[in-house]
């Protein structure tokens, strides 16, 4: 046999055993869930977010990446009704905090993906308004879901209002920097 037609069989043997261990599993967009959790002085605010799309890569049963793209357009207030809804809504929105119409997603890339028996360690890219930093938490996943809670520094994305890591004298008028947000993949 041909030395290049067997070099050329191995690989494509090699190519079809790894394809088969890895596996993509595709995020129901439409039954996970994402809530949000922003505090002020005194006071905080929840509401929710949709993914636009989700993807959870894994290897002979091991998590080993993912990636996700969230509507931005999306973001609804729960914890209010009626007119101050739609105003903290159109608030939040605006260009005071995420530029939802110049920015009307963002994304977060898996970059490395630890195995600590119980959960995964994951770090990721996180894109805001068109900032990328990254950002690192535990992900618990089982056959059917995972789930973490994501901490996020509103200031490394250029998310000013209210913030004291931009603007002084603000006394009890300030929103703190971080915010959360609980995430229920459904795959």
């Amino acid at each position: 046999m041909n030395v290049i037609l067997k070099s050329a069989m191995i690989l494509a043997i090699v190519a079809g055993t790894s394809t088969k261990e890895k596996e993509m599993k595709t995020v129901n967009t439409a039954t996970s869930t994402a809530v949000w959790t922003g505090k002020k002085f005194g006071g905080s605010h929840t509401g929710t977010i949709q993914l636009k799309s989700g993807q959870l890569e894994f290897k002979e049963e091991k998590l080993t990446g993912g990636n996700f793209i969230i509507d931005m357009s999306s973001l609804d207030v729960t914890d209010l009704e009626g007119e101050m809804k739609g105003k903290l809504e159109g608030h939040l929105k605006s260009d005071d905090f995420f530029s939802t119409q110049s920015f009307p997603e963002a994304t977060l890339v898996f970059t490395s993906v630890e195995n600590l028996e119980d959960y995964y360690k994951v770090t990721a890219n996180l894109n805001i308004k068109g900032n990328s930093n990254p950002i690192t938490f535990d992900l618990l996943v089982n056959d059917t879901s995972a789930s973490t809670t994501l901490n996020i520094d509103r200031s490394k994305y250029d998310v000013k209002y209210g913030s004291k890591s931009f603007f002084k004298g603000l006394g009890d008028n300030f929103i703190y920097d971080n915010f959360e947000v609980a995430v229920v993949l459904k795959f």
